[in-house]
């Protein structure tokens, strides 16, 4: 009797399911409140830094009447950039870089002299490599030193021995050398 009861039971006005959709306000609500947010906090953060570039400028310390005064560095026109002190930024990356890689290429590729007092002469890095390949490396006997030691001693020979550093003589101890 009891299933009698649970399956004779007037049925709902909604038969189980919901009739109505959700309208389409809702979310165009939200949609309006999130711009609307989104411009609060636009003029909430325009106004803080309006404030505070007007607080710095107002509380900028003086300057002193003894210096000159110079331009303002934030802004540069092409033809105060070479007057502007080291180190300069870059104005042109890709330029600057060209041309100074055109120069180091110019110096690698060429013949100049480096010292001419002293004879020394640049030549061209491939010029360079022909030598090396054609004559070889220059080679050092390893018992023959470059410099002339004194003693008969190789230079190496005296830079490994130790040298014993004795401390520094303070009143106590020079009245124990003298015997007083």
């Amino acid at each position: 009797m009891s299933e009698d009861k649970i399956t004779n039971q007037p049925t709902s006005l909604h038969d189980g399911f919901e009739h109505e959709d959700l309208t389409p306000k809702g979310p165009f609500y939200f949609m309006a409140g999130l711009v609307l947010l989104g411009i609060v906090i636009y003029l909430i953060a325009f106004g803080i830094y309006r404030f505070l570039d007007s607080y710095q400028s107002v509380h900028q310390p003086l300057v002193s009447p003894m210096v000159t005064p110079e331009a303002d560095t934030r802004i540069m026109t092409h033809e105060e950039t070479q007057t502007f002190p080291q180190p300069r930024l870059e104005e042109n990356e890709r330029t600057q870089l060209r041309s100074f890689i055109e120069d180091q290429d110019q110096k690698l590729a060429t013949y100049n002299w480096v010292d001419k007092d002293k004879g020394i002469l640049r030549i061209p890095i491939d010029r360079a490599m022909e030598l090396i390949a054609k004559r070889g490396l220059p080679v050092h006997s390893e018992g023959a030193s470059s410099a002339p030691s004194s003693g008969g001693k190789s230079s190496a020979a005296q830079t490994s021995a130790p040298v014993k550093k004795q401390p520094p003589k303070t009143p106590a101890t020079k009245a124990a050398a003298s015997g007083n």
